[in-house]
């Protein structure tokens, strides 16, 4: 039965664009090999470790997670030297988004506010849940400007997302400017929670210092995502959590769904936190592959902005093929990266950090292509 009476912001509603698999592109172009570059994926896999942990707790798949996960929590509020009152775990960092929006948000009240471009999830979930997005344009280096974005900003908004390292560009703004941000924030939006999305934070340089989370700064106004999904090889098993005001951690609980993280999930989670070894292999790869990949676009001409996070993004020399092209013949010899013209950038492409012979083989097409 066709549902025509469904609310005007669902029918009118873009859906989330992810990279392209490995499958439908090994069918589409009889293909051996496919190499993923698209998704910012662990170019190392998921750690042995956790593996084990995996295969070891799969026969208790039939018992339910304890409520609320207890033991992941102590473990992540070791790992941050914080108060576990203040951790809020989701089934990816998408669960604590769309539950802080319930959480915080009236429909047809208030509203979010967030840069252009940016992680897509946030106006698509603030516009499922009845929200107005009010969007602040980068400046032309992709780079923040806070002080527009804070004029976007009244009585009626919530919450405001920063992401940093930004995403699609790697840009990594100054601690102290998010910092700055959040003190204005609180005088002009008292009631609004300024949400830093770190995902990409890990492959930062200096990330101890750069990320206001790490360096025991967090403004009393402002709440932290982070996620199993880059630097721990998690993605698949979908989980994120978020450092929040105490108050407010207490409220998500009430209102996440009980068992939204699975037991096998919650497992390798805590798992990926005792693997220091391969997070610090993951790290050091990424860094020296995004030098490796910055250095070999810009030898064939490529514009490259730059990253501290674990995908770069580059634009095609003037007078050469289109963007699209580029993607496309990337594609024929086996290698999806991500065109952003879901970004509403067509004229650019992004790369995520590969191992060592996905990075030589993407830079041989490129050289081929070009």
């Amino acid at each position: 039965m066709p549902h025509t009476d469904l609310p005007g912001r669902i029918r009118s509603l873009d859906a989330y664009s992810p990279g392209l698999s490995i499958d439908e592109i090994r069918q589409k172009y009889n293909l051996p090999v496919v190499i993923k570059m698209a998704s910012n994926e662990n170019p190392l896999g998921c750690s042995p470790l956790v593996q084990q942990v995996i295969a070891r707790r799969a026969p208790y798949a039939f018992r339910y997670p304890q409520s609320g996960n207890p033991r992941l929590c102590e473990a992540l509020a070791e790992r941050h030297k914080i108060d576990k009152a203040k951790i809020a775990i989701g089934n990816g960092s998408d669960e604590i988004i769309d539950l802080l929006m319930r959480i915080l948000c009236e429909p047809r009240k208030h509203s979010i506010a967030c840069f252009e471009p940016c992680f897509s999830i946030y106006p698509i979930q603030a516009q499922i849940n009845g929200l107005e997005t009010r969007r602040c344009a980068l400046k032309s280096d992709f780079s923040f400007d806070f002080d527009k974005l804070l004029e976007k900003i009244d009585g009626s908004t919530r919450l405001c997302f920063v992401t940093t390292p930004d995403n699609p560009s790697g840009y990594c703004p100054e601690p102290e400017k998010v910092a700055e941000f959040a003190q204005k924030l609180s005088v002009r939006a008292p009631e609004c929670l300024l949400v830093i999305d770190e995902a990409y934070m890990d492959f930062a340089p200096n990330a101890g210092t750069t990320s206001l989370l790490e360096s025991g700064k967090l403004p009393a106004n402002a709440a932290v995502l982070r996620t199993f999904s880059k630097s721990y090889g998690l993605a698949g098993l979908r989980i994120g959590y978020g450092i929040l005001p105490d108050d407010l951690a207490s409220y998500y609980w009430r209102a996440r769904l009980p068992f939204s993280l699975n037991i096998l999930a919650e497992e390798a989670a805590i798992a990926a936190l005792e693997d220091y070894a391969f997070r610090e292999a993951t790290i050091k790869i990424v860094r020296e592959g995004r030098k490796f990949l910055a250095t070999g676009l810009a030898r064939i001409g490529c514009h490259v902005w730059p990253s501290a996070a674990n995908f770069l993004m580059f634009k095609l020399p003037k007078n050469s093929i289109s963007a699209a092209e580029c993607f496309e013949k990337l594609l024929a010899k086996g290698i999806i990266i991500r065109k952003l013209a879901s970004y509403n950038l067509p004229d650019k492409l992004r790369v995520s950090i590969g191992n060592t012979s996905e990075n030589l083989a993407f830079i041989e097409a490129m050289e081929a292509i070009l």
